[in-house]
């Protein structure tokens, strides 16, 4: 019999897919990498599988990184498994070549890189063919799952889109895969050949979405940088009237804006002298009064969208693009609580109106008190009805905006919680009225003589909250938080006639304010609207085609920009860093504008949603960006002047060596000489000393204030992201040594406590200690880049060491706090840290740092895994990581490299392991109780609790508020003697049950 292959993208959508077609296609059987029934295999990938690389022929490794090789623009791109995943592949891949499988099902997620995923796997399984890899031929279709629900699943496969229907998104999902290759290769490469020419390796990665992210971000910064404050004043009056007082700020109604200054206002004057008069002049005097008000509407927000969402959140609760995402994940696919986050339509489809009311109703039964009794309110005012503001077919892409689903979550996190309630907020206000406000504006005008001098006073009442009592004391806050002049207060009453005094009137002193740097809120909107800052929120809809990116790949590319360094987060800023300001200066010196500039690749995005509707041809666009790819190579390879053309910093500590004026230049700070004795003669009254250093040594470039504290003190650091000529990452200090034979400064690496340990320098400790050294007892503190046994290093106390303690305080990459350091010291372990980066893979990875008092040093120790563990190849020895800081040089780092005699002795010992056979578990005959789940064959513990734990995830026996909680059904409370029972108990339950 035939059967379809369902591929989704993750597991759990994999099992939520079975569980929705087991009551209309029968049970499935659970397997090692499927789940199968009469009619389906049901499978998984694990995010991406496969990508793309250029063929071998074509392909330039690291090291010959030069202009020579490049521009790389194969003809075609080969398929490479992702190495952590070609298990799964494989797994994948087999089910995929079945005879028995006649059709497959695309059920990954409803979008680009879902589709991209499948279309990846279904090629790779197709083999190579005249060296090129081929479909595999069997006929597909595309589940489009917009919501997890059982139903909405069921409904999905009765609604199959064909091959055809999805060959748009196909083709833009791999021309935005091939463009990003072209563009992130040959960039990197170029820009990293043309800074790493005066010698070293200085990676400059560069993209064709983040690089003009990032260009946002240094192009405000600039802003701030050459902003120059302004003095103005504005004239405050209290007037008093016969019900009480009421404020008013001057203004001069004949003012018009000035396209020139964007500063100018009708409230500010520039001269201290004249508010002074103004306020003199106005000061106990009457004042005619005029008043006009009207009434006004405020509409509630549209639905969220991913970008929408994300904003939002950074805004309220300090969340980053990431973690909202993350929550967003969690809640559609974990919790089933909300609809696909990874969308960028805020609407919803035209009949899509009865599960709204839907929605309503399961709010209005809830259990959440603060929410449910604004959905009740909304049922019986029959508030949901069609609307194309809300339900419009247009305005709905591949995705509808973000609502709640139909399922009421249980055991969210505080932050799940957070996320869920700004979602149903949103969601239930859209349907309420407008929130109603009188507003009036009241001008009060003092005549002095042929002088007349205007005061105006501005107030908001709400007058029916309307959607605004879905958020209740917020927003009320909102609309009473009245300042001076300012909308919001309520105005005492003024008779017809009266002439109130302007008894108090103050000319305040105030400064213009720079434009305020970027938030992860703000950067999100600039990148949607490609840095053209639009507040209208139906202009910023219209400009979304034309955004930096997806929704779903911004919080990627802004954690990318922050791994690279480019920018830092300090609170809720993000803040570009040197390396940045050389990148855009290189850029813009270059004129490579595409990759300066946002709205240029805001250009190529829409031509992608263009493609995806079939409008634009692949071949069209990738001839684009093969052209521009081929004009930045030539652009960085021509380029013959000796530096690039920028807004460089002059140092204000002078020159070491002759106690000059220190530039920067593109390359380097440098001696320009003494400045000449008579005023404003320049530099002509000395040469430069040829003083110089690297502003980017090792590939890590200086900020201005660390190349000022390393003129001036001779020293910095140690300081963490140097790279090597292999590009590997060290930590070390910098430091100024005067050369006897160039007679001149000149920079070098230096490594810190290694220099005490060589040369049997004293160490002196000024750092409270961090605890007691687990070898010996005694104090450990902070020595340069690592921390340290006072033992360990020569000492007033101990000239001659006699500990072996040493920690880094950077290792691969993560860096050990000193509370953490305190942690290890006095309980064993650190937390679980999460950005260490293996040295042979790149990829980072999570691990507590423990003391392991076998081994006699600090190694890694990992968490449980999710996933069974990999069995070891015959006769290996297992690895132990050690994570102590190893030594490092100018060059690069230094292998920790065993004796010859220990390494044989190693080996020996593996080989003499490997020679003795292992002794087999013997299997043991179940109980009749335990018998009852994994069945009635001898079998060993291990192997029970493997089979326990199948039967426990089959029938979905894990407490879905804590997944170590296994809860029992008949049949386990025979085998536990109880209720319920924790993970980690299972091997020891299972013990009296094998006889």
């Amino acid at each position: 019999m035939s059967k379809t292959l369902v591929i989704a993208e993750k597991p759990s959508v994999a099992q939520d897919i079975v569980r929705a077609l087991t009551p209309v296609a029968g049970k499935f059987d659970k397997h090692d990498e499927h789940f199968e029934n009469e009619q389906y295999v049901v499978t998984s990938a694990v995010g991406h599988l496969v990508e793309i690389q250029a063929p071998e022929e074509f392909d330039v490794k690291r090291g010959k990184w030069s202009f020579a090789n490049l521009p790389v623009i194969p003809p075609r791109f080969d398929l490479k498994p992702v190495d952590k995943t070609k298990t799964r592949l494989n797994a994948v891949v087999r089910l995929a070549k079945r005879k028995d499988v006649t059709q497959l099902i695309n059920a990954c997620d409803a979008g680009r890189e879902g589709e991209l995923i499948f279309r990846l796997i279904e090629q790779y399984a197709g083999g190579e063919k005249s060296g090129k890899y081929v479909p595999l031929g069997k006929p597909f279709k595309r589940l489009w799952l917009q919501s997890m629900t059982p139903q909405a699943i069921r409904d999905g496969f009765d609604q199959l889109r064909t091959e055809e229907q999805m060959q748009g998104l196909a083709d833009a999902a791999r021309s935005r895969s091939e463009a990003d290759w072209l563009v992130g290769i040959n960039g990197t490469r170029a820009m990293t050949a043309f800074n790493s020419q005066g010698g070293g390796f200085f990676l400059t990665t560069v993209g064709r979405v983040q690089t003009p992210t990032l260009s946002l971000v240094v192009e405000r910064e600039e802003k701030i940088r050459k902003f120059i404050s302004r003095d103005y004043w504005e004239i405050h009056a209290s007037f008093a009237a016969q019900a009480g007082q009421y404020p008013g700020k001057w203004f001069d109604p004949a003012w018009k804006k000035t396209p020139d200054d964007a500063e100018q206002r009708a409230d500010r004057v520039w001269s201290e002298a004249q508010a002074r008069a103004i306020a003199d002049a106005s000061r106990g005097q009457p004042a005619t009064v005029t008043e006009e008000s009207r009434p006004t509407t405020q509409a509630p927000g549209q639905l969220f969208d991913l970008t929408s969402l994300q904003r939002e959140a950074n805004g309220k609760f300090g969340f980053s693009a990431k973690t909202t995402l993350s929550l967003a994940q969690s809640l559609y696919e974990r919790h089933k609580a909300l609809t696909y986050p990874r969308t960028d339509s805020r609407a919803l489809p035209e009949d899509y109106v009865p599960v709204a009311k839907q929605t309503l109703e399961m709010l209005a039964s809830s259990g959440m008190a603060h929410l449910a009794p604004h959905a009740r309110v909304a049922i019986e005012g029959n508030y949901v009805r069609p609307n194309k503001r809300i339900f419009d077919n247009a305005k709905v892409s591949d995705h509808f905006a973000i609502i709640p689903t139909l399922q009421a979550p249980s055991g969210l996190s505080e932050a799940e919680q957070k996320l869920y309630d700004l979602v149903v907020r949103r969601f239930l206000a859209v349907f309420f009225p407008s929130a109603e406000y009188l507003v009036t504006t009241r001008i009060s005008k003092v005549e002095q003589g042929a002088q007349a001098h205007h005061f105006k006073t501005e107030g908001k009442v709400l007058v029916k909250p309307g959607w605004l009592a879905i958020y209740g004391k917020e927003a009320a806050d909102e609309v009473q938080d009245a300042k001076e002049g300012d909308k919001g207060q309520n105005l005492v009453p003024v008779q017809p006639g009266e002439k109130p005094l302007a008894n108090e009137v103050d000319a305040k002193g105030l400064k213009t304010k720079p434009p305020a740097r970027y938030s992860e809120a703000t950067l999100l909107g600039a990148m949607e609207s490609a840095g053209k800052q639009v507040e209208d929120e139906d202009m910023r809809e219209a400009m979304q085609e034309k955004g930096l990116g997806t929704p779903a790949t911004r919080a990627a590319t802004i954690e990318g920009l922050l791994a690279e360094k480019y920018m830092l987060r300090d609170g809720r800023e993000l803040i570009p860093t040197a390396k940045a300001f050389q990148l855009m200066t290189l850029l813009r010196g270059l004129d490579v504008k595409e990759l300066a500039r946002a709205d240029l690749t805001g250009e190529w995005e829409y031509k992608l949603a263009q493609m995806e509707k079939g409008l634009l041809p692949r071949a069209t666009f990738m001839q684009e960006i093969a052209a521009m790819t081929e004009r930045m190579v030539k652009k960085a390879k021509e380029y013959d002047r000796d530096t690039i053309p920028g807004d460089y910093a002059t140092l204000v500590a002078p020159c070491p060596n002759c106690g000059g004026v220190v530039k920067e230049n593109y390359r380097r700070y440098a001696c320009v000489g003494k400045p000449a004795a008579s005023e404003g003669a320049g530099f002509a009254g000395g040469e430069p000393c040829g003083f110089s250093f690297g502003k980017s040594p090792a590939g890590r470039t200086f900020e201005p204030q660390e190349a000022e504290q390393l003129l001036s003190e001779r020293k910095i650091g140690p300081l963490d992201g140097f790279r090597s000529k292999a590009g590997w990452p060290f930590t070390s200090e910098i430091v100024l040594k005067y050369d006897d034979e160039a007679h001149n400064y000149k920079l070098e690496f230096d490594f810190g406590d290694d220099k005490a340990e060589e040369t049997g320098e004293l160490v002196e400790f000024t750092d409270p200690p961090l605890g007691a050294c687990p070898i010996c007892g005694a104090e450990v503190h902070e020595h340069g880049s690592n921390y340290v046994c006072a033992k360990s290093v020569p000492t007033a106390a101990q000239p001659v060491p006699s500990c072996t303690f040493k920690s880094g305080k950077i290792i691969l990459q993560q860096p050990v706090e000193r509370a953490q350091m305190e942690k290890l010291l006095a309980t064993g372990k650190t937390d679980l840290l999460d950005k260490f980066v293996s040295m042979r893979t790149r990829r980072a990875f999570k691990a507590h740092l423990a003391w392991d008092a076998e081994a006699g040093k600090v190694n890694f120790e990992f968490a449980p895994s999710k996933f069974p563990p990999r069995k070891p190849a015959a006769g290996g020895a297992t690895k132990t990581i050690a994570a102590n800081a190893s030594r490092t040089s100018a060059g690069g780092q230094k292998d920790l490299k065993k004796p010859a005699a220990a390494k044989k002795a190693l080996a020996k010992k593996a080989a003499t392991k490997a020679a003795v056979p292992r002794k087999a578990a013997a299997g043991k005959a179940p109980s009749a109780a335990l018998a009852a789940v994994i069945g009635t064959e001898p079998v060993a513990r291990p192997a029970a609790v493997k089979k326990l734990w199948e039967y426990i995830k089959a029938q979905n026996l894990q407490d879905p508020k804590d997944k170590r909680t296994i809860v029992a059904d008949d049949k386990l409370r025979a085998v536990f003697g109880k209720d319920s029972a924790g993970m980690f108990e299972l091997a020891g339950l299972l013990g009296p049950h094998l006889g």
